[in-house]
């Protein structure tokens, strides 16, 4: 399952309407989220879904689930494994919260760009060498005070930036050129894309390809193959050592320091802050979400049909809660995370972000 992947191809761009459309020709799936304003159904987003084992044998499905998405950012973790696997990672010293920023879409703090720049300087290298664009921070009071101050953000501020940081530190540590680390031929891809692919059990090398929001390459999967990885990060016993060894440290990293994954106040750290190591949780653009569940061996990954976030949050809860993950205790302590009020420009509730009522599993 450890084969060296065949290299990746250049980013594939669609020629025709039909290719453009041949996903989204299939069977939908159900509406897992509604989104109400007064005493009305307002809005509604369907979602395709799969929980399966570590053998890709799935146990809650929704959708035509071999449907091939883009993980995007959902599939960090799984990209951090050749940082630890390498030996990158005790080779420099990482400590816990930046193995955790490897898995990170954060946004933007103090906390996260501090991190980022004096790990960059561990490696001789500076922010310069980063090959994720600038970006202004999600979170609003980082933002603001960059624009308070008169400042620009700086590729450090990009919620990828723990991610390449980690790609560089591999690159730095097997005396790879660090320029180019984001092209597919890099060996820092390949090594992510061998890991995708063996992790997932499936063969990668013709589905479709793209380029990220940060500059990486991102290329097809099924959403089975998607979730049967992250069921290999839950149970990883037919895996080998060394990478049983690089899966139970990123979890417990993960688990320990939980802003690092998002930020203050966002549903990924708040989440995973109260599931600890029962549940790895990550979420990626165009609503996709993924997770693994360690304590039942089990895979998660989703994808919302209009690419909405608010949505593959709120599925993504309703199948924790139905996993068990989250008891009841646990639902009310989240409750503005996993139905989210609907408010207006004064703060007025005027609606909710829920599961409907008759969703099944």
């Amino acid at each position: 399952m450890n084969d060296l992947a065949p290299p990746l191809s250049p980013a594939h761009v669609p020629e025709t309407d039909t290719e453009l459309r041949v996903h989204l020709d299939r069977p939908a799936g159900p509406i897992t989220v509604e989104v109400t304003r007064g005493g009305m159904v307002e809005s509604v987003h369907r979602a395709i879904a799969a929980v399966v084992d570590a053998d890709g044998k799935p146990v809650l499905a929704w959708g035509d689930i071999d449907r091939l998405v883009y993980a995007r950012s959902a599939i960090k973790p799984l990209q951090a494994l050749p940082v630890l696997e390498t030996g990158a990672a005790d080779a420099f010293g990482l400590t816990e919260d930046q193995i955790a920023l490897c898995c990170a879409s954060h946004s933007g703090e103090p906390m996260h760009v501090d991190r980022v720049t004096k790990w960059l300087s561990k490696l001789g290298l500076s922010i310069a060498n980063l090959e994720c664009g600038p970006q202004l921070p999600y979170n609003d009071a980082a933002a603001k005070e960059i624009l308070r101050s008169g400042a620009q953000p700086t590729r450090a501020h990009n919620n990828c930036s723990g991610k390449h940081s980690g790609m560089l530190t591999t690159a730095v540590h097997m005396g790879e050129a660090p320029r180019g680390y984001t092209t597919p031929e890099h060996p820092v891809q390949q090594r992510c894309f061998e890991a995708v692919q063996s992790m997932s059990g499936e063969g990668l090398s013709g589905t479709p390809r793209g380029v990220d929001g940060c500059g990486i390459p991102v290329f097809g999967c099924s959403l089975k193959g998607l979730a049967t990885a992250m069921a290999r990060m839950a149970d990883p016993s037919k895996l080998s050592a060394g990478r049983q060894q690089a899966i139970s440290r990123i979890i417990k990293a993960c688990a320990a320091h939980p802003l690092m994954l998002s930020g203050t106040d966002e549903f990924n750290s708040v989440v995973l802050a109260e599931t600890g190591v029962t549940c790895l949780l990550k979420g990626g653009a165009e609503g996709v979400y993924a997770g693994a569940v360690p304590g039942q061996g089990l895979g998660i990954c989703l994808k919302v049909d209009d690419g909405a976030g608010r949505a593959s949050k709120a599925t993504f809860g309703a199948i924790l809660r139905h996993l068990g993950v989250i008891d009841e205790a646990m639902e009310t302590r989240l409750a503005r995370q996993l139905t989210p009020d609907v408010t207006n420009w004064e703060g007025r509730v005027v609606g909710r972000i829920r599961p409907p009522a008759d969703l099944s599993f």
